[in-house]
Parts: C-alpha cells; structure tokens; sequence
C-alpha cells in the first residue's frame, strides 16, 4: 500500500493537546482539502483522571470527529521521555514516513514540564530529519531525508505571545466537539474522579473564550495563535488580513 503524504502533521505530548491547542485549524484546513495527522508522543498515562486505555478511545473518537487521515502514539513514558538519540530517531521515522510540510507541536514554555520538552524534541527531530547521513530504517528499508517546510508551536496554558493568528471561526463547534471526545479529563458531573485544573467547569469554555479575545484581536469571531522560531515572512501585504 502506497503510503500517505500528509500536509499538516500535528503532535501532542499527550492525548488532547493538539485538539486543545490547534483544533479548529486543523478543522479548517481538512475542510480545505489538506491532508492531515496526528501524533500523540504518549498515552497520558500520568493523568490524574482516567486510564491510559480510556484515553486511547477517546483518542481515536476526537479524530472521527476531526477526520484526520491518520493517528498514531509513540507510546513515550508520560513524564519521563527525553529529548535524546533514541526518541529522535523514532521522530524521524514518522517525518519521513509522512513527509509533511508543516509540523505543529507543542508549546515552547509552558505550565507541564512535557510540553516544552515535547516542543524541543519534535522540532529537533524536523532539523535532524533533513539530514540524509541519519540513517533510518524501517522493515529493513533505508527511509529517504525529508525536512519540514515550517514548524509552528501551539498556545497551550500560558497565554503566549502568538507569532501569528489563524481565523478559526466557524470550526469552534468542531474543536470543542474533539475537545469533550476527553470525558475522563474534563468536566463531568458524575465523576467520582479527583479534579483537576481542567476538568475545572469553565476550562473549556475558557478555551472557546480565549479563542474568541485572539479573534477579537483580528476582527474575526474566533482565532488560535502560534509562535515560530523562524521569521515569517508573506508574498504580498494583501495576503495579511
């Protein structure tokens, strides 16, 4: 079987980053006709509410609802991997595998300690991945270099400075739909669970208000910020909204 070129490779420390931190843009951009995927780093197995099994399920169903073209979990351990050879290396492995364009990852500086070590880490593998003297293989096939075009870093947390906007406005029902696919993290009634930060009552509709005040900010009804460490640049000033 012919293997899938993907346009947009998201990639989450845990289960439900990426639908936290960029959702609604990758909504969009399937909406576009882009291809997209994702990739959890881990299966959230330190999570104070739920079980590594459960969040597997609920994985898969957030991206029923997203329709990406593929996910898959490295299975790193939950609080522990590190940005080293080894992890790299099977980093590399899904960059060329899929060969995006554009990465998005983690948060640069964040509250979780595995979202700015997943942020290195990722962006790392990108560099090192359009090296052709690292060598990968898989099923004893000698994969091909393959960089990147951009990698950008999701807001996550913190409120950070965002680099850019992308108007996400008519896919919030959308993100929040793959948002609450999570119901052993977030807020439910019924649960006998201890409570976390988010699974707080108005944790998610803070994440919806927050998208709204980035919006507001360009004068469209929702929005979701980036950052990148390289500059950006535009073809012409009427590509700037």
């Amino acid at each position: 079987m012919k293997e899938i070129k993907l346009d947009i490779l998201a990639f989450g420390a845990h289960p439900d980053d990426v639908e936290l931190g960029c959702g609604g843009t990758l909504a969009k951009e399937i909406h576009n006709g882009k291809k997209v995927g994702i990739i959890d780093l881990t299966r959230g197995e330190l999570g104070t509410r739920g079980d590594a099994n459960t969040r597997d399920i609920e994985a898969q169903n957030a991206s029923k609802i997203l329709r990406v073209e593929i996910r898959e979990n490295l299975n790193f351990r939950d609080g522990f991997f590190v940005n080293d050879e080894t992890h790299q290396l099977e980093i590399i492995k899904i960059l060329r595998k899929y060969r995006p364009e554009i990465v998005l990852c983690n948060a640069q500086d964040d509250r979780h300690i595995d979202h700015p070590k997943g942020a290195e880490l990722v962006s790392d593998a990108c560099f090192l991945s359009g090296l052709r003297k690292v060598v990968t293989k898989v099923d004893d096939l000698t994969q091909e270099e393959w960089r990147p075009k951009n990698v950008y870093h999701y807001i996550q947390w913190k409120n950070s400075n965002p680099d850019f906007l992308v108007d996400i406005s008519g896919y919030i029902e959308t993100k929040t739909d793959a948002i609450k696919a999570y119901s052993s993290q977030f807020f439910d009634p019924n649960s006998s669970e201890p409570e976390t930060l988010i699974s707080n009552k108005n944790f998610v509709s803070n994440v919806i208000n927050r998208s709204a005040d980035l919006g507001r900010l360009i004068n469209v009804e929702h929005a979701e910020g980036f950052t990148s460490k390289k500059l950006l640049g535009v073809n012409n000033l009427q590509s700037l909204i």
